[in-house]
């Protein structure tokens, strides 16, 4: 009794599942669809690729003698001029070896021209004269040296910049070479980024002979740089891990919006003539791969895959796999199966991409 009341409701099941299929075939082919074709444009595509923003000179400014931090002329962040003083190590010590080194040199001074005076009346032997030379000029370049020293003391800017984090305060005691601070100059910055192999084959096929890249920077907030950025070096080598190689755009900054370790993404315009575009609602994805329902003569839904040569917002540009003459089902896609017979209604594709958010010129 048992076995035949479970039979008899897998039949109902099934039977149903059947009414449903049914149904839903019927439901279809009462719709009607709405198809339309590729519209042919011509079109700007811009690729992005993510940026790294460095200063044109970027340096490290570390203390090049021992000794306690004796005055900072500067704060962090503040616009410098080539030259100007920014911090000094106390020089007690070093003036006392200039004073050294002058006395020095005034003694040997002296002791060279009183024999210069006896070897002209050749009291004196030639040895004894080369000696008191050697010693006038050791002392010499004593001072030379203990003057250099001394100088040491005052760090002054290499170049016109913005000074960055003071790593010392007054006081500090720092040793020969430790850090003070960072210095950069934001007058040009170089924005590097990294282009895949087929990309830059792409890119490099597209130039005129002497022809400059231009691209553009979109900053963290989504912005648009207000200056458009130069490609003036390629790298020589691929990376054989990634695939990519490096470029390197520069970037006027009159403002000084940009700084050092910024981020953003370059912006690289590729110009598509002729191309094939499609909404990206009329595709659907199986095993990462693009299809489309193409309705033949005979409006009959057949499945084919596609190639997508580049994407916009809402549209895919088509590489290959469609004709411009060939009707594509827009909307409804899971409502339909492979060789059903659907009734269909065209739109026309201007009227379709004007309802997109579509960027092309």
């Amino acid at each position: 009794m048992v076995k035949k009341s479970l039979m008899y409701i897998n039949l109902c099941i099934i039977l149903l599942c059947i009414s449903c299929q049914s149904e839903k075939k019927e439901k279809a082919e009462a719709a009607v669809f709405n198809v339309t074709s590729p519209l042919i444009k011509d079109t700007l595509i811009d690729k992005d690729y993510v940026a790294q923003i460095r200063s044109i000179n970027h340096i490290e400014l570390r203390a090049q003698e021992k000794g306690y931090i004796q005055t900072l002329y500067v704060d962090e962040g503040q616009y410098v001029q080539k030259g100007q003083l920014l911090f000094k190590i106390m020089p007690n010590l070093y003036e006392s070896d200039v004073n050294r080194a002058k006395a020095e040199l005034k003694y040997t001074q002296i002791e060279y021209q009183n024999t210069k005076n006896l070897s002209d009346k050749d009291i004196v032997a030639p040895q004894e004269m080369a000696m008191a030379k050697a010693k006038y000029e050791k002392a010499q370049a004593e001072l030379s040296s203990m003057n250099t020293h001394l100088k040491f003391t005052e760090i002054r800017a290499p170049f016109t910049g913005i000074v960055g984090r003071l790593h010392v305060r007054k006081g500090s005691l720092v040793d020969e070479g430790e850090l003070i601070t960072e210095l950069s100059d934001n007058s040009k910055m170089w924005v590097y980024f990294n282009v895949p192999e087929a990309e830059y084959l792409n890119q490099m096929s597209d130039r005129k002979d002497n022809d400059p890249m231009h691209v553009r920077l979109k900053m963290a907030n989504g912005k648009t740089f207000n200056q458009d950025g130069l490609v003036e070096t390629i790298e020589s080598d691929f990376d054989n891990e990634t695939g990519n190689i490096a470029y390197r755009a520069t970037f006027s900054n009159p403002k000084g919006l940009l700084r050092y370790g910024e981020t953003g993404n370059i912006l690289v315009t590729s110009p598509y003539t002729n191309a094939m575009l499609i909404p990206q609602k009329a595709t659907f994805e199986e095993l990462e791969k693009k299809y489309v329902y193409v309705i033949n003569k005979d409006n009959q839904v057949k499945a084919r895959e596609i190639k997508i040569a580049a994407e916009l917002p809402h549209i895919y540009v088509v590489a290959s796999g469609l004709r411009k003459d060939e009707r594509i089902l827009l909307d409804g896609l899971r409502m339909v199966q492979e060789n059903q017979k659907i009734s269909v209604r065209y739109q026309k594709p201007e009227k379709v991409m004007s309802n997109l958010d579509l960027y092309a010129e």
